[in-house]
């Protein structure tokens, strides 16, 4: 007999540990990867919802001046490939904690060197360092937490938190012109059209060296398999050197290879450039 019960409370555990009942987050994880530059950035946080609740208040869900693990759940984590300055503060490559302390005016935005998902082990540490970025107050309720990348451009983006109707921006900066241009440099010792059309194409988006981006776009376009793009490049390079009578016939030489190929954006584009160089 006892053999029996015994058999039947293993049977009946068994059954138990394989019928764990799984449920919907309320606060779901998310991970978003951004590239700003040459460098990648990931976040990894949960994102708790509003739901009709005071969230930054004296007596709301996040009181002022209390820590918060910017998010839900486990401790937020953000990572990056390489060195990059936040808020104008140098921060070395690798992982991060953050946890924030909301004021009425501002955030205080603590970062320490990721260990732990338990983000209470951080509290009583010390920061690698803080910023204190301005609260935004927006007329539209954002009802579940976010934080995202926007503003980006070849070197700098704003990474955003943002919940209820307060939002904050921090600027990320990253250090990649040294590696582009020694890139640029070590592929242009023997390096081919895509190679030219590439380096002009960041010379001239950044506005390092228009002078050098132009010299590169022409290695390309003095050929005539040029295409209708690398054309309106050096285009678009010749018209803000002021050069406009060049513009002009570039323009006119990159619209009627775009007609051939039946671009209708390059169409567009080089019939306005001509227009205002006319």
């Amino acid at each position: 007999m006892k053999t029996y019960i015994s058999l039947f409370i293993l049977c009946l555990l068994s059954l138990m540990a394989s019928a764990q009942l799984r449920t919907p987050s309320l606060s779901p994880t998310s991970t978003l990867t951004q590239k700003v530059g040459l460098t990648e950035i990931q976040i990894e946080y949960s994102r708790p919802s509003a739901r009709d609740r005071s969230i930054f208040a004296e007596e709301g869900l996040i009181p002022f001046e209390e820590f918060w693990r910017a998010g839900a759940n486990s401790a937020t984590k953000i990572s990056f490939s390489s060195g990059v300055r936040l808020g104008g503060e140098s921060l070395d490559a690798g992982s991060y904690s953050i946890l924030i302390k909301p004021y009425p005016t501002y955030w205080e935005i603590h970062f320490y060197p990721y260990e732990s998902t338990d983000w209470t082990k951080y509290v009583n540490k010390e920061a690698s360092f803080v910023l204190k970025p301005e609260l935004t107050k927006t007329a539209a309720l954002t009802e579940s937490f976010e934080i995202r990348f926007q503003d980006l451009d070849l070197h700098t983006a704003s990474l955003v938190f943002e919940w209820e109707n307060s939002r904050v921006k921090v600027l990320v900066e990253v250090n990649d012109e040294e590696k582009v241009m020694a890139s640029i440099n070590r592929i242009l010792s023997g390096p081919g059209m895509f190679d030219y059309y590439n380096a002009a194409v960041y010379l001239h988006a950044s506005n390092t060296d228009l002078e050098k981006a132009l010299e590169y776009i022409q290695e390309v376009t003095r050929s005539d398999k040029a295409l209708f793009f690398q054309v309106s490049r050096e285009a678009q390079i010749l018209y803000d050197l002021n050069r406009k009578d060049e513009a002009l016939l570039s323009a006119k030489r990159a619209l009627s290879l775009a007609q051939e190929a039946n671009n209708q954006d390059f169409i567009r584009f080089n019939t306005k450039l001509i227009e205002a160089l006319e």
